[in-house]
């Protein structure tokens, strides 16, 4: 009875001070159950490819990949990768990552996101401090655009140097994959049948470009939104049917009121969820 009690009351006092202890984020495993970062970093160690889903505008998830980053360098030799840049810009990351350009110049020459300064930057900075590759792996949005209003028809009429930045043709797809049929049903049918088609060809890009800078005994960490990987589908699916045999493991991000406990939406949507608190400061 008394070691009942005792146990009752230590758990008491773990629930108050887990309460009192602030944290802005929690990990889980794919089946809801709570895990830590440890566990999170020694499997990516183990893996070939590490796709890295965010939200764009969040603080916590940035800084989060860059110490997964910094983290598994120090295991493994690293290559990076992120859908914020496009393929035709890989000249000018190159440069930059060199120091043959400055910030400045990047920032001319290429078509960086609004928030590149505060939210990758520091990763891409990384890569030149410690001369790792870093990979523009998106398609040129203006390809996307062409697919959206033409479907992938539209890509045959590319000249062959642009067609460079692009996964070769034609490109694989199915429609019946549960994140495009969302896409279809979140528009309400607006944009038809290429809005799914338009998604594709970026994640079949940023697939193309994961695996075609791969290097042997290597880690590729991929740093792209996290609908392009969420429920083992976008460029996990192009990944796997290029090379079944792939050791891939993917991180979705969530948030939530209450990071305690993952909303059951969420199980199985990654080999590791990032349940991140619904008030975590914004980027932008």
């Amino acid at each position: 009875m008394k070691k009942t009690i005792s146990l009752f009351v230590t758990l008491f006092f773990m629930t108050i001070l887990q309460a009192q202890d602030k944290m802005p984020y929690q990990i889980f495993d794919k089946k809801g159950k709570k895990t830590n970062y440890s566990k999170m970093l020694k499997e990516a160690g183990k893996t070939d490819i590490v796709l890295f889903g965010e939200h764009h505008d969040n603080s916590v998830v940035h800084w989060l990949q860059l110490e997964l980053t910094k983290d598994l360098a120090k295991k493994r030799d690293v290559v990076l990768g992120a859908e914020m840049i496009e393929a035709d810009n890989q000249k000018q990351l190159n440069q930059y990552l060199k120091g043959e350009i400055d910030q400045k110049a990047f920032d001319t020459l290429a078509r960086l996101w609004n928030n590149h300064k505060t939210d990758y930057k520091p990763l891409v900075d990384f890569a030149k401090e410690h001369q790792k590759a870093f990979i523009a792996t998106n398609v040129p949005r203006r390809y996307a655009s062409m697919v959206f209003k033409k479907g992938f028809e539209a890509l045959e009429t590319l000249k062959p140097e642009e067609r460079n930045w692009i996964a070769p043709l034609p490109i694989a797809y199915d429609p019946q994959l549960p994140g495009y049929v969302k896409m279809i049903e979140m528009m309400g049918g607006h944009g038809g049948d290429n809005l799914p088609k338009a998604q594709a060809i970026k994640d079949a890009t940023m697939a193309y470009f994961i695996r075609v800078n791969q290097k042997e005994d290597a880690v590729f960490i991929h740093y792209n939104g996290t609908y392009h990987s969420d429920n083992f589908e976008g460029i996990y699916w192009y990944l796997m049917k290029s090379d079944p045999k792939s050791k891939i493991i993917t991180i979705a991000t969530v948030t939530q009121k209450n990071i305690s406990q993952l909303e059951a939406e969420h199980y199985n949507k990654a080999d590791y969820i990032l349940v991140v608190d619904e008030d975590v400061t914004k980027t932008y």
